[in-house]
């Protein structure tokens, strides 16, 4: 299927932003570990949250998780110290995501976990028990959901745990979204050092809790009032005081043109009249905004030169790959400087006609192209229903606010 997208002349949306998912899924674990009857409100209804919901809920000895990274690193923690035995798989592209950090840890804590077939990947055979361990030293620039699953199971060992970050931590912010949500459940847990966290045994209170919207949804709306001639977007359910780090995507809005303002319902976006001829940024704590910023940059013909990409390789796809070709099609010739760098000067060639975006399995690689059809005459994707992952309701919202949305196969 491909959706062929038209923009509207005018753009004034009152758009009802999902739930966050990266919140929802943090609770759920939580939830389950303090073994309570107050589900949390208001859930992403995302594939990723779905999964968890049916994990938790249905508890099957095999356990699908598709393609949903956080619930796959979050269960494999969860099933460790949770009774029981359990095989966790997914999709074919998530039996090639590694997870190997996260077992070795968990296994030095004492947690039984073998891989049913290559080593280092999933699917993961895991029989739970009460572990003993309560030291763990890992690289601070490894996925922020290792860390994360290994800080929300801390709580119930009996001696807490103290997890020591060698070298740069990346993703701090998501770290400190686990903390401060193990918090609203009761548990106690700290940086004692610039590198080390503990976590204070105890275990979770049952707690009546509420999910906020998700800012990495709200940002392809930025990237729409960026490209648009619109007068405003509201976005509901925001916060302006947020846990969740990708709030920090507004500052770098700002950059270009694009001013927040916050009611009692969430945030305005207005046009502030002023943008940059040059970004330089740094997306070691907000990576999954850099599709969102690559796209709008080049559409507005900004120049930009964006670091701290590493975790780009191994997420949904090799996102800085998926970039680099996906925006030549449009005429758009980017760079890489390994895992780390990407960047465009300005260089452009020549577009391919009637391309069609491919999403490689990517929710945010539909979502980041989409509004370039406010720009070009019309843009095309692929697959589009790809947006579930994180977004169902998307392409209706885009309908909702005057974008035309024509089906083919």
């Amino acid at each position: 299927m491909t959706y062929t997208v038209h923009a509207p002349q005018t753009l004034d949306a009152d758009i009802t932003l999902p739930s966050s998912k990266s919140i929802s899924n943090r609770a759920l674990i939580l939830h389950a570990l303090a073994a309570g009857d107050h589900v949390p409100f208001r859930l992403s209804d995302c594939d990723d949250t779905f999964v968890m919901v049916r994990a938790l809920t249905q508890n099957p000895k095999t356990v699908d998780i598709m393609a949903a990274g956080t619930a796959m690193r979050f269960l494999t923690a969860y099933y460790s110290v949770t009774p029981g035995e359990h095989i966790i798989t997914g999709t074919e592209r998530m039996k090639h995501r590694p997870i190997s950090i996260l077992v070795n840890a968990l296994q030095s804590l004492g947690a039984q976990i073998a891989y049913v077939d290559e080593e280092g990947f999933p699917p993961l055979h895991i029989v739970g028990s009460q572990l003993r361990g309560d030291h763990v030293t890992l690289s601070g620039d490894v996925s922020s959901q290792y860390i994360s699953a290994l800080l929300m199971i801390g709580a119930t060992l009996p001696n807490g745990l103290t997890l020591n970050l060698t070298g740069e931590i990346v993703s701090r912010p998501y770290i400190q979204l686990t903390l401060e949500l193990m918090k609203e459940y009761g548990s106690k847990a700290e940086w004692i050092s610039k590198n080390c966290i503990h976590v204070y045994a105890g275990g979770y209170q049952d707690v009546p809790f509420e999910v906020e919207s998700d800012w990495s949804a709200a940002s392809y709306w930025y990237e729409i009032m960026a490209l648009s001639q619109g007068r405003c977007v509201h976005l509901k359910g925001l916060h302006e005081k947020s846990y969740q780090g990708d709030s920090m995507g507004a500052k770098v809005f700002e950059k270009l043109g694009i001013t927040t303002t916050f009611d009692d319902e969430g945030a305005l976006l207005t046009k502030n009249n002023s943008c940059t001829e040059y970004l330089e940024e740094d997306f070691l704590t907000i990576p999954d905004l850099t599709q969102t910023f690559v796209v709008t940059c080049c559409l507005k013909g900004v120049k930009f030169r964006f670091h701290g990409l590493r975790s780009l390789r191994i997420k949904e796809t090799d996102r800085i790959s998926a970039l680099i070709t996906e925006l030549k099609k449009l005429g758009y010739v980017l760079h890489a400087e390994g895992d780390e760098t990407l960047y465009w000067d300005g260089e452009r060639t020549d577009a391919t006609p009637n391309a069609i975006i491919a999403t490689y399995e990517d929710h945010r690689m539909a979502m980041a192209f989409a509004p370039a059809s406010l720009v070009l005459p019309q843009i095309k994707i692929a697959h589009p229903q790809v947006v579930s992952k994180s977004y169902p309701h998307f392409w209706e919202d885009l309908t909702q606010a005057g974008f035309i949305i024509r089906e083919s196969n």
